[in-house]
C-alpha cells in the first residue's frame, strides 16, 4: 500500500473483507467502478471504511447494481458538506457484465459480495466483486483442517529437508 507523506493512500486497498473467503465459496470476480462523493473518498484515502457487512444487489426492478451496508465514516474537517456513512453506493459496470451478475445471482444461494475497495493506478476508487455461494459450518470446519494440515506439513518439510 502506497502511502503519500499525509499519511493518505495513493493506489492500494483501502478496506478489505477478510471473512468472505472464509464465509463463501468465491465463483468469480468482477471490478466495477463505484460512485462516490468527495469526503467518501478523502476518507476512503484515509484507510477508513468497513466492507466486512456490505452487499451488492439490485435496487427495485432497475438494471442496476448498488453497493449496500458499506460503511465510509464522515470526513473530519468537512464540516458543511459532509455524507451519509451507510447509504446505498451506485456501481459502474457495462450494461452485458451487469445483466450477466443479475442472472448470477438470480440463481438459489448465489449473491454479490464485496471484496475489497482499492485505488487504482489512476487513482480512481474500485470495488473487487465476487460472486459467491455461501458454505456450510462444515465446509468451513473442513478449510481450517486443511489450511492447518497444509501448515505443520511445511514445518515438518522445512524442519526435515
Amino acid at each position: 500500500m502506497a502511502k503519500t507523506p499525509n499519511g493518505l493512500i495513493s493506489t492500494g486497498i483501502a478496506a478489505q473483507n477478510r471473512k468472505a473467503r472464509h464465509d463463501y465459496k468465491i465463483e468469480d470476480t468482477v471490478e466495477a467502478g463505484i460512485m462516490l462523493l468527495g469526503t467518501e473518498v478523502k476518507s476512503l484515502r484515509l484507510g477508513r471504511g468497513n466492507v466486512a457487512d456490505a452487499y451488492a444487489g439490485r435496487k427495485g426492478d432497475t438494471e442496476e447494481l448498488w453497493l449496500y451496508n458499506f460503511y465510509i465514516p464522515e470526513y473530519g474537517p468537512a464540516r458543511t458538506f459532509t455524507h451519509e456513512p451507510r447509504r446505498p453506493r451506485k456501481l459502474l459496470l457495462h450494461r452485458r457484465e451487469i445483466t450477466k451478475l443479475l442472472a448470477a445471482i438470480s440463481r438459489e444461494g448465489m449473491t454479490l459480495v464485496p471484496l475489497n475497495i482499492h485505488f487504482n493506478d489512476r487513482g480512481i476508487a474500485k470495488v473487487t466483486l465476487g460472486i459467491a455461494v455461501g458454505k456450510k459450518t462444515v465446509d468451513k470446519r473442513h478449510a481450517i483442517k486443511e489450511r492447518d494440515w497444509n501448515r505443520q506439513k511445511s514445518r515438518l518439510l522445512r524442519d526435515k529437508g
